[in-house]
């Protein structure tokens, strides 16, 4: 049976589990959505396509399957570029399909018109292309749900001329997915397990690409010490004796990792947001394991690198660890020691902060995925707040954008429906993103907002103050947000001390709307 190729895009998606789609209808664009309710997709609209391509993103973390967003033509792909920059940067798998003019080289001053869009998209996304046919839009849509699934996951773009989302195209093949096999490299992971046996000081440090496995169970059998960057929180539990903590970013952890004699990296790029300095500070011999050739190529010179997943390499590695766990091969007065120096490191950087983060660590119900913007709150958290549970806190944290929290949660919100998650965002971050306020309204979400108020941006100030420079634009004017919540349809709360908020909290995870609970600097 022959369907407008818009519609049979819907069709794709639902074989392929999709369940939502995120994103704004427009002219150019309307054809994706004649077939939503017929392939029994849910559309969430969003109120920008920056908050759209967020909520895939928050959607995507959370449910492990692909977010996908439709936007316009033109504006509508410019929008959610930061999005898609974004999850480029984390290794979240979004499909971003949108429309495109049919003809642009001879024709000028059409409506959404750009120069280039299939570029700008590139230069965000793991690849844009055209469709220029319904063959070809089948074929980049299958490319993209096999590269989510057997290649490191990177957001795509998808652009469907206007003409072609309208003429008739047969109904899709099914075809069955190939395997593809990672290099096992049986050899390489003996001798590394090899080396583990006889150094005398290993150390591991596991990144988020290590969220599907075990890690902790080979770690343990290892006697090694251990370090999480921010995306492996929650790998391993802040009760193991010899775990280093998530902070690597601790100048002074590079003289814990110049006494290892062995360093095996899983699933983490090593990137500047991961250490915050160029070279990790090793004196010894590293270990790479990663999907991703690039990360295993990069200027950390790895002695021994092992293309495949992770969850491969533990898997195989522990059947050369049979029997009981190895002695610990670290003093564990010395992990603590040093895990209390940073912690009190980080502390001393956010004074006021982390009385207000224990709180709120303090009450949410262990199973609570949390989604930060970028604020202090959250730089100052994401050292000193132990995850119980690996993948429950997402933080834009390579590209580093505004706005993120709030429409993220959203997403995370309708991928673990009854299920606690909560935003936290700053004052001015916050107002990148708050008409999606008016989503998570019309959704009925019992989302806690926290919105962390310091009147200004602070880490900028500090940032400008410790470079000599006179802090310049770094105030502006907020609004009442209890009141501006409140024009939404949501609840709003000021706490005036720590009990209140934890109240407040405990209340919004159980309230029929989002609540957002304002916390200024002066709470006690």
């Amino acid at each position: 049976m022959e369907r407008p190729t818009g519609v049979q895009i819907s069709r794709f998606l639902k074989n392929q589990g999709v369940q939502y789609i995120f994103g704004i209808p427009g002219v150019h664009n309307q054809e994706l959505y004649r077939g939503i309710d017929e392939a029994e997709l849910i559309h969430v609209l969003a109120r920008h396509e920056q908050g759209a391509g967020f909520m895939a993103d928050g959607y995507a973390r959370a449910s492990g399957k692909p977010g996908i967003v439709y936007v316009i033509t033109g504006p509508g792909i410019c929008n959610v570029l930061t999005a898609l920059g974004q999850s480029y940067s984390d290794s979240i798998p979004v499909l971003a399909i949108s429309s495109c003019l049919d003809e642009t080289a001879y024709r000028r001053g059409q409506l959404h018109q750009m120069l280039d869009q299939e570029s700008a998209a590139g230069s965000v996304c793991d690849w844009s292309e055209t469709a220029q046919n319904y063959k070809a839009a089948y074929g980049l849509l299958e490319r993209a749900f096999t590269e989510f699934h057997d290649k490191r996951p990177r957001p795509k773009h998808i652009q469907i001329p206007i003409k072609v989302l309208e003429e008739n195209a047969p109904d899709f093949e099914i075809s069955e997915r190939a395997k593809n096999f990672f290099s096992y490299a049986e050899n390489e992971i003996n001798e590394v397990s090899t080396l583990i046996k006889n150094s005398e000081k290993p150390l591991f440090i596991v990144g988020g690409g290590a969220k599907k496995t075990d890690v902790f169970k080979l770690i343990k059998k290892t006697g090694a010490a251990s370090f999480t960057s921010f995306t492996g929180r929650g790998l391993i539990p802040s009760t193991y004796p010899l775990f280093m903590g998530s902070s690597l970013a601790r100048p002074d952890t590079v003289s814990v990792l110049s006494k290892s004699d062995l360093i095996v990296v899983l699933g983490s790029e090593l990137a500047e947001v991961d250490i915050w300095r160029c070279n990790l500070g090793h004196k010894c011999t590293l270990v790479r394991v990663d999907t991703d050739p690039e990360v295993l190529s990069d200027h950390h010179n790895a002695d021994i690198k092992l293309n495949m997943k992770v969850e491969d390499f533990v898997e195989a590695s522990l059947k050369n660890f049979d029997g009981q766990d190895s002695a610990e091969k670290w003093d564990p007065k010395l992990v603590s020691q040093k895990r209390e120096e940073w912690a009190l490191q980080a502390i001393r950087e956010f004074p006021g902060v982390s009385e207000v983060v224990r709180a709120v660590e303090e009450i949410v119900p262990e199973d609570t995925v949390v989604y930060s913007d970028m604020t202090q709150f959250a730089y100052l958290a994401k050292e000193i707040w132990d995850m119980k549970k690996p993948n429950h806190w997402h933080h834009p944290y390579g590209f580093g954008t505004l706005g993120y929290a709030l429409p993220a949660a959203i997403g995370g919100c309708i991928a673990r429906p009854n299920m606690p998650t909560i935003a936290i965002a700053g004052d001015y971050g916050f107002q990148y993103t708050i008409q999606e306020l008016g989503t998570a309204v019309e959704l009925q979400l019992n989302l806690p907002i926290l919105i962390w108020d310091n009147q200004k941006l602070k880490a900028i100030e500090d940032s400008m103050v410790a470079a000599q420079i006179a802090p310049n634009s770094v105030q502006a004017l907020n609004p009442n947000f209890c009141k501006l919540a409140e024009s939404y349809g949501a609840l709003s709360r000021k706490p005036s001390n720590l009990k209140e908020l934890q109240k407040n909290i405990i209340e919004a995870f159980s309230a029929k709307v989002p609540t957002v609970i304002h916390i200024s600097g002066e709470i006690q």
